[in-house]
């Protein structure tokens, strides 16, 4: 693996975090059915208060993912993405472990994630569970879905 750094977006965002975020929304919505598609835009991530994390190779931006709170009891990770020409690479992993590792400075008790339930998702299911997310019921304003698969930890 090369050089890689992650950072936090400020208020003035990251070079290329926004159109990252839109192939990340263009993706999803073209894998799943709009009432089962829960992906945010960059700016509702920004609406919902989230910390938005960038991954870089040397300057380039190729990863990205998000902490949305849920309270004080948690955080819910949203839009993880990994330009598709650099996945299977570990960067999705790098990126997870440093957005658990700042959860848990946060002091919350849990991660929790909904992903898809079909084949282009299972890739991101394995790398959730090999980080220790186990399956559990719908959470927050989710509801059940055979298109979603929600997952938690402890932190």
């Amino acid at each position: 693996m090369t050089k890689i750094s992650i950072r936090e977006a400020g208020p003035d965002g990251l070079p290329g975090l926004d159109d990252l975020l839109t192939r990340h929304w263009q993706l999803m919505r073209s894998q799943s059915p709009e009432d089962s598609c829960h992906v945010l835009s960059a700016e509702a991530l920004r609406a919902s208060g989230a910390r938005v994390f960038g991954l870089f190779e040397q300057d380039r931006l190729v990863a990205t993912g998000a902490l949305k709170p849920l309270g004080p009891e948690g955080v819910e990770l949203k839009s993880m993405h990994v330009d598709r020409d650099r996945r299977g690479q570990g960067l999705g992993r790098a990126l997870l472990d440093h957005m658990l590792a700042q959860a848990r400075d946060m002091t919350v008790a849990s991660a929790w994630l909904e992903t898809g339930s079909a084949e282009p998702f299972a890739a991101a299911r394995a790398l959730y569970q090999q980080a220790g997310f186990v399956p559990c019921p719908p959470f927050g304003d989710y509801v059940e879905d055979p298109l979603s698969v929600f997952m938690t930890r402890a932190l």
